[in-house]
């Protein structure tokens, strides 16, 4: 028993450091959206807006198309970082932002505004 207990508590160590210390590994078929952060900052808002619409196609921000509405930069970064963050393999350090995204697990869809998930 002695022997299981230490086998045990050696894995979990194991996991712990392999996960970077606190990050949660997800299976990659789980429902995973990322998101900002709410406490981030505008500057940094605009700034992942700019940075994942310089690499996937954000047309759906555009006004006139479905995501526009809310008009503001938390809703517009959260749609752009998670177009990123689909299309990269859902990986959690697509979704880090310098430390400004959030990876959830319910559909932050709303309305019309559906966030894309999987092989986007």
């Amino acid at each position: 028993m002695e022997r299981l207990s230490m086998n045990l508590s050696s894995y979990v160590l194991l996991l712990y450091l392999i996960s970077g210390g606190g990050m949660v590994v997800r299976s990659q078929s789980e429902k995973t959206w990322c998101v900002a952060k709410p406490s981030t900052d505008e500057v940094a808002l605009v700034d992942n807006i700019s940075y994942a619409c310089s690499i996937v196609d954000c047309t759906i921000l555009r006004e006139g198309h479905s995501c526009f509405y809310p008009n503001n930069n938390i809703s517009h970064a959260s749609i752009a970082m998670n177009l990123y963050f689909q299309s990269r393999g859902r990986n959690n350090w697509n979704c880090d932002f310098k430390n400004s995204g959030l990876i959830v697990s319910t559909d932050p869809s709303f309305g019309g505004c559906i966030y894309p998930f999987g092989n986007y």
